[in-house]
């Protein structure tokens, strides 16, 4: 199984969380699931996706750069 862990930061939690909510069609378009989301120290948030179609992922990911959103994102293998 794949996954994906992103990392980006948001001052403001809840209107990160709105916004990632209403682009919910888009990811699952992208054929991602959302396993995970934690907020971490210094505005950080992780989310963790499985991924089901990695090229999709990587469109979708493409997409996110293109419209400024700054993140990081690793695909991970289960080891």
């Amino acid at each position: 199984m794949t996954q994906l862990l992103i990392q980006t930061s948001a001052p403001d939690y809840a209107a990160w969380k709105s916004a990632f909510d209403a682009e919910a069609e888009n990811i699952a378009a992208a054929s991602l699931n959302t396993l995970q989301i934690w907020k971490g120290d210094q505005n950080a948030i992780l989310v963790l996706f499985e991924v089901h179609n990695r090229k999709n992922a990587e469109a979708w990911l493409a997409k996110q750069s293109a419209l400024g959103h700054a993140l990081t994102a690793q695909f991970l293998q289960t080891a």
